[in-house]
Parts: C-alpha cells; sequence; structure tokens
C-alpha cells in the first residue's frame, strides 16, 4: 500500500505546502552534474566517475540533450517497514526528459540524487520541481547500511 502524501511529508521534514501531493511530496532540485570519467562496477565494490557541477545561467541549467546527474535539495529518510520510490514529475517527461532512480531500502536517509535523461534542449531553474518521492509499506529485514547511507549530509 502507498502511503499518503502528508505521511511521506513528515518523513522528510521541511518541505512546503506546494511541494505536497496526494501520494508523495515533490523533490527539488539542487544541482546538476555531468560525468567526465569513466566509472566502475565490480564484483568487489563500485568506483563513481568524476563529476564536474553545471553552473547556472542566472539560476538555470541550460542542458543539451545528454545524461546528467540531479542531486535532490530535500534530505529523504525511508522509515522501516517502508520502500521508497522517487518517480519523474510529468512534467519532465512532456520536455522529452526522464529521471532515473532506484529503489530507496528501509532506513537509507540522505540527499539522494539520480539519473537525468535529456531527449531536448531543456531551461530547468534551480529549485524546480523535479521528482515525487513516495513510500509503500514493504516487509523487510534489516535495513539499508550500504556506502551511499547519509550521502550529502
Amino acid at each position: 500500500m502507498f502511503r499518503s502524501g502528508q505521511f511521506v511529508a513528515d518523513q522528510l521534514g521541511s518541505v512546503t505546502d506546494a511541494q505536497i501531493q496526494p501520494n508523495g511530496v515533490d523533490l527539488t532540485l539542487e544541482a546538476i552534474l555531468e560525468q567526465t570519467t569513466a566509472g566502475r562496477i565490480g564484483r568487489e565494490g563500485t568506483t563513481i566517475g568524476e563529476r564536474t557541477a553545471i553552473d547556472p545561467d542566472d539560476g538555470v541549467y541550460r542542458l543539451a540533450p545528454g545524461a546528467y546527474v540531479a542531486q535532490y535539495a530535500e534530505t529523504v529518510g525511508v522509515p522501516e517497514e517502508h520502500i521508497g520510490f522517487i518517480l519523474p514529475r510529468s512534467s519532465l517527461m512532456r520536455n522529452s526528459c526522464m529521471l532515473h532512480t532506484a529503489v530507496w531500502d528501509a532506513g537509507y536517509e540522505g540527499k539522494g540524487e539520480g539519473l537525468l535523461t535529456v531527449g531536448h534542449p531543456i531551461d530547468i531553474e534551480a529549485g524546480a520541481r523535479i521528482g515525487q518521492f513516495v513510500l509503500a509499506s514493504a516487509d523487510h529485514e534489516g535495513l539499508y547500511q550500504g556506502s551511499y547511507q547519509h550521502e550529502r549530509l
């Protein structure tokens, strides 16, 4: 069962009323990065490629088609007995963009990021709402203790 937007908001702390939706909370854009070197995913661990922050032009990111890392401004917390998902806002898809994210396990806390794929040039303001965080009830054993726990906090 998916939880209400107000329940999700209570897990995030500082969000505006405009961010609270019936079934989730809108997450805003804090920064956009471009990966500049190769990463590696192996059996013994992961190496993230180097990234360069893109500077907004007068508060606006002017993005050409390509792949970018979008960092969220809000601290996300996934409570016990839940699983989190971040879905793109429909305005991104209607502008030929997509936000890709992974499952957020119970116990995760941090200021995460997603893969922003741009299919056609777009301007995105810093602080714009780009994704919606939703929580669903879920059975699990243990809590998230991975390398991204408390990222960017």
